[in-house]
Order: C-alpha cells, then structure tokens, then sequence
C-alpha cells in the first residue's frame, strides 16, 4: 500500500514569533526571538530609497549608505566596522528604491554594543566636506563600474526611465551621473535631517534575544532622539501605459539583446504571488519553458522573466522584465518574435498543472533555505512592515503561494502580459568609432 502525504504549507512554515514595541518618539521594534544559538542579527531599516529623491538629488539615499561608515563625532572612518568584526559580527548594508538597510550578524553578547554603535551614527554622524567629496566620488566610480561598463547596466537604466513617466522608479538607485557631480554638502545634510530619524525607522531584532530586556535597551540609547516631525512624504501614482513604447539604445557590444518591462504590482498585492510563479514557469531552471525553447537549442544566449519576489518586491508597482540575448547568428528580430509567440502562447493556452506544482516546489525549496537564518527572517518582517504595513504578512508567505492555482497565473498573465502595457528597450552594438561619435556614455 502506497501512502500518499498531503503538503501542508502551514506545518512547513511555522509561525515566526514577533514581538514589536512602539517607542514614543515614533521608533518602532520587533524583536524575534530564537534560543537556539547564541547569536542574532540586528538590522536598521530606513524608509528612504531613491522613491523618496527628487530629481537634482537622485542618488543621494544610496550615497548615505556609504557616508554612515565615514565615521562619527567619536569615531574614525570605518572604525564601526571595525569594532563589531573584532567582535566576530558581519557587518553591511545596501540601498533600494523603496529604503535603506545596515545590519550586523553577531554573536548576542555585543547586542548593546551594536546598538550603541548604530545609535552613535544616528546622532553624530560626521558630515563635512572632508567625509563627503571622497565618498561622492566612490559613488561616481561605482556608477561607472555598474551602469557604464557593464554590458546591460545602461540598457536596463533605459528601460526603466521609458517605462516610467512620472513615479521617482524611472531614476536608479545608484542616481544620475549629472546628479553626483553637482551634489553638494548641504544637499546632504538636509536630507539626512529630514529622514534619518526614528520616526522614519523600524529596528529588526532576530535571534537570541529577550523582547522587554531588548526594548530597554532600545529605549536607553535611542529614546531620546526626537523625531522632525515632517509630513510624510507625497506618493506619485504611474498612470496606467497606453500603448507599447520602443527605445533604440546603441552601445558597443559583443551580442544582441532586448528588455522588455511591463508594469505590474507592489509588494501588498496579491498577485505578486502568482506573477512569481509565472517567473519560473517560463525561466526558473533548464525545465522552463523559455530554456527549453529558446536556450537549448541555441537560438538564445538567455532568455528570463524577473520579478523580484517578495520581500524583495518593490512597495509601488513594479515592472516585471523580460530579458533576451540572442545567440550570436541568430537575428534578434526573429528571436523577438518568436518570444513574443511563446508569450501568446501562454496568454491563449495558460500553465499546465505540472506547471505549477514544479513552480511551488522551487518557491518552497527557495523559502526553506531562506526561514532557516535569522538575517532573513528579519528582513522579512523588517521589509514588510516597513513596504505594506502588516508584519504578520510573513507568516502568510506560503500559503499565499499554496492558494494560487492555474486560473491565478492565466489570468495574471493575461492582465499584465499585454502589448500595450509594454516597453521594450532593443540593444543595437555599434562599433568604437560610432560610439564615440554618438557621445560620451555617463
């Protein structure tokens, strides 16, 4: 007799216990404790991404992730890093359109010591020409490397500012090139004093840790901060696409390529669930659809649909882009079409069943390796508090991706697959010589 086992999403993601506590200065805390090693992550979330520039500034939320290493009123550049890695801690940070994260994964016994570092940044941080002009010229170097010199660094740029016309998504996080240079001090330090503060905040605790002792702790080092008390900040809604829009981008190139972006949803939709699966349907390993038809038999370099998944999944609409390189030989016009027929093919046809299942099962083997750190879990409950309002919503990750069935991802693609929510980037190699007469690439 064979036994057949039901999945029950639920029993395989148990439920992760958060506490969360509500400073009076507007700070909040969620403290996630697990016992079962001595160690933890602390994160600091700012609301502040490139979403929250305007333009003129653009970049300037990720060259604050670089100016809170150049050190306090107390301490030497890159000294925070140092006291924690002496620590055993692992110490980073990063930037997105939506806000801007610092954490440290380190043994619980230096917790205080993390938090009064992070709370020495907060309230002392060094800002004068001698710490910003070397890091706004890193960043330049950095955008250069990233966006310039990189094969699609600028074609993906391109497609995001076609895509959007009037939401601050249109700009990239690393910020124009025109925009760094012309940066100065001052513009600096008013927008670290219109957002670094803890009203704009959400400090993420997961690992060994006591909630109340946490909170305490918490209260001793950054209670007394007050917030601006600013207005929120206005939010810019995209109005909806009426008709594919097309850009030629010519750039020295080895290949051939197009990008296509069509907008979707944020992070508090529904639908980004069954979009995501749609994503490894089509591209999610040499099963896929796009591998098999496209890639294995050579007619394409690579041929993906990204959707970044939750809590990765931007707060505002985002576009989900479809990227094809063509194999050398292969004429990029036909490889466009012939994408474009397996596109239509699954808005006429939809996924099979087997489909699906093999979609679920990716998204749990992925989910599985992610629930298993304290980092992430952090993340999660930090990101979606910080995108959507409701932590709890990490305890639905699962089941929400369990409850999508075949009809979900036909009609999702159906809603957002459409030619006229579509804007297609096409990559055109020129030589040196006609790139040069082109114009410089910055």
């Amino acid at each position: 007799m064979t036994l057949t086992r039901q999945f029950n999403p639920a029993a395989w993601q148990p439920e992760i216990e958060m506490v969360r506590f509500d400073l009076a200065n507007g700070l909040t805390l969620f403290v996630l404790p697990d016992k079962r090693l001595p160690i933890l992550s602390l994160q600091i979330h700012y609301k502040v991404g490139s979403r929250h520039e305007l333009s003129g500034v653009t970049g300037i939320s990720h060259l604050f992730e670089h100016m809170m290493f150049r050190g306090t009123e107390t301490l030497g550049p890159e000294e925070f890093s140092r006291i924690l890695q002496a620590k055993g801690g692992e110490i980073n940070a990063f930037t997105t359109k939506d806000h801007t994260s610092y954490f440290e994964n380190l043994p619980s016994e230096h917790l205080e010591l993390g938090l009064q570092l992070e709370a020495d940044r907060l309230k002392n941080l060094k800002l004068d020409d001698e710490t910003f002009q070397p890091e706004r010229q890193v960043v330049i170097s950095e955008r250069k490397l990233r966006s310039v010199d990189s094969p699609f660094g600028l074609v993906l740029e391109e497609l995001f500012s076609a895509a959007y016309t009037q939401h601050p998504y249109q700009w990239p996080v690393i910020g124009w090139n025109q925009d760094l240079q012309r940066m100065t001090l001052e513009d600096c330090r008013k927008y670290y004093s219109e957002h670094y503060h803890p009203g704009n905040m959400t400090i993420v605790i997961s690992g060994d840790a006591e909630p109340q002792a946490v909170r305490d702790l918490v209260e001793k080092y950054f209670g007394d901060i007050p917030p601006p008390g600013l207005p929120p900040a206005p939010r810019v809604v995209e109005p909806p696409q009426r008709g594919e829009r097309r850009v030629i981008f010519k750039k020295v190139s080895q290949v051939e390529a197009f990008f296509a972006g069509f907008h979707t949803v944020g992070l508090d939709h529904p639908d980004i669930y069954p979009l995501n699966l749609l994503t490894l349907i089509m591209s999610g390993g040499k099963s896929s659809r796009f591998y098999q038809e496209f890639v294995r038999p050579g007619k394409a370099v690579e041929v993906s649909l990204e959707l970044a998944s939750p809590p990765w999944a931007a707060q505002d609409p985002d576009i989900l882009i479809l990227v094809a390189i063509a194999a050398p030989g292969q004429p990029l016009t036909e490889l466009e079409e012939s994408i474009w027929n397996e596109v239509n093919r699954v808005l006429s046809d939809g996924v099979t069943p087997e489909e699906l299942a093999r979609a679920k099962k990716l998204m749990r083997a992925q989910g599985a390796r992610s629930l298993a750190h304290n980092f992430f879990r952090g993340l999660l409950v930090g990101l979606f508090h910080m995108k959507t309002g409701d932590a709890g919503q990490v305890n639905r990750l699962l089941a929400s991706y369990e409850q999508v069935t075949a009809e979900d991802i036909n009609r999702v693609a159906r809603q957002y697959l459409r030619e006229d929510n579509r804007t297609v980037v096409i990559l055109k190699p020129v030589s040196p010589e006609e790139s040069q007469r082109l114009g410089e690439l910055a």
